[in-house]
């Protein structure tokens, strides 16, 4: 008894010197620490630029324009072999992609799927971070969209244009090449509403194709399939259910569509209607009528027999994963894959040569 009492003493003394150490050596360790993890990011960052065989989902923005400190704005981010895209902008999402070891820097065009505020609040920052980061650019990054989107594109240059001057005093022209500055639009013509899927751009093995969705009043309103070799992924931007998207997405391998909880959304609104908030209160029964279910979502990734249903643009925000059954209400019922909500830093991986989808969050 009296050897174990001594024992007992010895490791609470070795533990509290230990705990001392750490206190008194803080700094340098705090130092190695980060030393350490500098490193590691930055190699996982150089291996994820490195072209895979692969086609790689980055779900940088799960969120919608409700507050959500879990969540950025609606963002996907897209590596295909050796090519990077960027679909949708929101607000972080450029920093979650990052974040998520996206390489920074090289982007070969950034689609957007509409001019809602909440998918491209976040594309100045998109175009400066590729500008000046990773390999910089000689030219301006390519942004496609529909019909307005050379408005947007021209805004986001003239607010950017005086912060233009501050990099290129500070760091140079052979980093921030004044040729390379900014956007530059590509308007996206309406494509037939029944046309399903119709290709806008080509490079190689990748086609990226663009499909109307039903978001009115906004319109038009754009979904997006991208091929790579034998894989591919739909991302349906803002709509109900729409039997477009269906036909533009069969056979998919991925779909990420978006998703609203009405029962959740009206739940919201009776509670802001009973504390006065009668504008706020408005915008949620108006919301009701231009999103997808979770529901719908899974009848449209059903009928389209895509290989597996990833939900973002969620509305209302989740603030734990717990609500997420109840979020999804009887979907399960409606889609026998793979169904997932969406968080972000959530990855998806579709090998070349292969039917496997590999899910990773790295956040």
């Amino acid at each position: 008894m009296r050897f174990q009492r001594r024992l007992l003493l010895a490791a609470c003394f070795l533990l509290f010197i230990a705990i001392v150490l750490a206190w008194v050596l803080r700094r340098p360790i705090g130092e190695e620490l980060f030393d350490r993890a500098a490193a590691a990011r930055v190699a996982a960052v150089a291996a994820d630029a490195a072209p895979a065989n692969s086609l790689r989902v980055f779900l940088c923005g799960s969120g919608s324009p409700m507050p959500d400190a879990a969540r950025a704005g609606p963002c996907v981010g897209i590596l295909a072999g050796p090519h990077r895209l960027v679909i949708d902008a929101g607000s972080g999402g450029p920093r979650k992609l990052a974040a998520m070891g996206f390489p920074t820097g090289g982007l070969e065009q950034v689609f957007l799927t509409h001019l809602h505020s909440d998918h491209i609040d976040s594309l100045g920052e998109l175009v400066l971070v590729d500008w000046v980061g990773g390999e910089g650019r000689a030219a301006p990054l390519p942004v496609a969209g529909p019909p307005g989107v050379e408005d947007v594109v021209a805004g986001f240059n003239r607010a950017y244009a005086r912060d233009r001057g501050y990099r290129i005093a500070h760091h140079g022209e052979a980093i921030a090449d004044p040729t390379g500055y900014g956007a530059e639009a590509r308007v996206i013509p309406p494509p037939p509403g029944d046309a399903g899927a119709v290709p806008v751009y080509e490079q190689g093995d990748l086609t990226v194709s663009v499909f109307l969705v039903d978001h009115a009043p906004v319109a038009p309103a754009y979904g997006y399939r991208v091929n790579w070799r034998d894989r591919s992924v739909v991302v349906s931007g803002d709509t109900v259910y729409s039997d477009n998207l269906v036909e533009a997405a069969r056979g998919a391998d991925l779909l990420l569509h978006e998703a609203l909880s009405p029962a959740m959304v009206r739940t919201l609104r009776d509670a802001l209607s009973r504390e006065g908030a009668a504008n706020t209160a408005r915008i949620m029964d108006d919301i009701l009528d231009y999103h997808a279910s979770p529901v719908d979502a899974a009848r449209a990734a059903d009928a389209a027999g895509v290989g597996a249903l990833v939900l973002y643009h969620l509305v209302p925000p989740l603030p734990g994963a717990y609500l997420e059954s109840a979020f999804l209400g009887e979907a399960p019922d409606h889609f026998d894959g793979p169904l997932r909500v969406g968080v972000d830093g959530l990855r998806v991986t579709l090998p070349a040569g292969s039917d496997a989808i590999e899910f990773d969050e790295l956040l």
